[in-house]
């Protein structure tokens, strides 16, 4: 984020490369550059006839160079945006030539999504030369709630804790779409507003109680009754509770059980280290290692490929959602 924010500044302070490289598996960034290029480089006058967005499929790179050769008109730069780029990529290094002598006048940006350009090769190392080469990573899970509170702060709001957590688990590690989320959230709450889970419950709907994260937290503790109350929550609203979803955060929270069984170093940092978690989880697994000794883990695993199979409707004799679900919750708990 702090690499982007130094990128955003230099072009708002009109610093211009000629050839801005935008890669990686993460598109949320991509785009963000890539908008705010074609929004302030040119006036509303100059875009007419000194602004162009090319895509990938339609083009060659003989056609973006071309393009790129043409001189501006009655304006300082033109601009020049290659989308879906990475539909390039089988003749993306026939760009070096132009990438060693570009266009002084010309702003040229590549939206290369998905993919990353061979660093070993002459076209990664020139456009490092004469341009910028920005790679877009993906985020890990535990990541997520961080950024949300970095996005916020930016932007003169806060997020408890568990409402970021919330957000992560329920909309994943799509940027573009948390950040939809959140636009929601500024339009109905002023700025210095705290974001809680009860607002988010209210605003956008996820259930401040009932939702997996309070499920693998139930369940690490052997709390049966919460646990139980939870399962019954989702197995009443299945269309915001898809059970394939519910296995496979279980899945995900057993394996990462198994994993700190085999840690030699099982101090808080190192769990959150090797585990990947957010720090404010590394005690719950802690106590659910201590709960779910490695042999009852590993069947469990087993149990839940079993379920998750069955919730795709393979083998359950279209047994209901619900019945499956308590089915579940007792031969882990059991």
């Amino acid at each position: 984020m702090d690499e982007v924010k130094a990128l955003v500044s230099d072009i708002k302070s009109r610093k211009f490369v000629p050839i801005y490289f935008l890669m990686g598996e993460e598109p949320y960034y991509i785009d963000r550059i890539s908008d705010y290029i074609q929004e302030t480089v040119l006036t509303e006058e100059e875009r007419g006839f000194n602004q162009m967005v090319l895509y990938g499929r339609d083009v060659s790179i003989e056609d973006v160079i071309s393009n790129a050769k043409r001189y501006p008109m009655m304006a300082e730069h033109q601009v020049v945006v290659v989308k879906e780029a990475q539909d390039l990529a089988r003749n993306i290094e026939k760009l070096v030539d132009y990438a060693n002598q570009p266009q002084p006048s010309t702003i040229l940006v590549f939206n290369y999504k998905y993919k990353t350009l061979d660093k070993r090769k002459t076209l990664y190392k020139t456009l490092k030369k004469t341009g910028v080469v920005f790679e877009s990573k993906k985020y890990y899970d535990n990541q997520i709630p961080n950024w949300i509170s970095r996005v916020l702060a930016g932007q003169n709001y806060t997020i408890t804790q568990k409402a970021a957590l919330m957000l992560a688990e329920f909309l994943g590690t799509d940027l573009s779409k948390i950040s939809n989320e959140l636009n929601k959230l500024k339009i109905v709450l002023p700025e210095g507003t705290q974001i809680t889970p009860e607002l988010i419950e209210e605003n956008i709907g996820i259930s401040k109680d009932y939702n997996n994260f309070e499920l693998h937290k139930a369940i690490g503790s052997r709390d049966i009754l919460k646990a139980n109350r939870i399962i019954k929550y989702f197995g009443e609203n299945p269309k915001d509770n898809p059970m394939v979803l519910t296995v496979g955060f279980l899945h995900t929270y057993f394996s990462k059980l198994l994993h700190l069984h085999g840690l030699k170093d099982k101090s808080p940092r190192s769990v959150a280290s090797a585990l990947k978690i957010s720090p404010y989880f590394t005690e719950e697994y802690i106590t659910a290692a201590r709960n779910y000794p490695m042999k009852n883990v590993s069947a469990i695993i087993s149990t839940l490929r079993e379920f998750d199979v069955k919730s795709k409707g393979v083998g359950s004799n279209a047994v209901p959602q619900k019945d499956l679900l308590k089915e579940l919750l007792v031969r882990i708990m059991n």
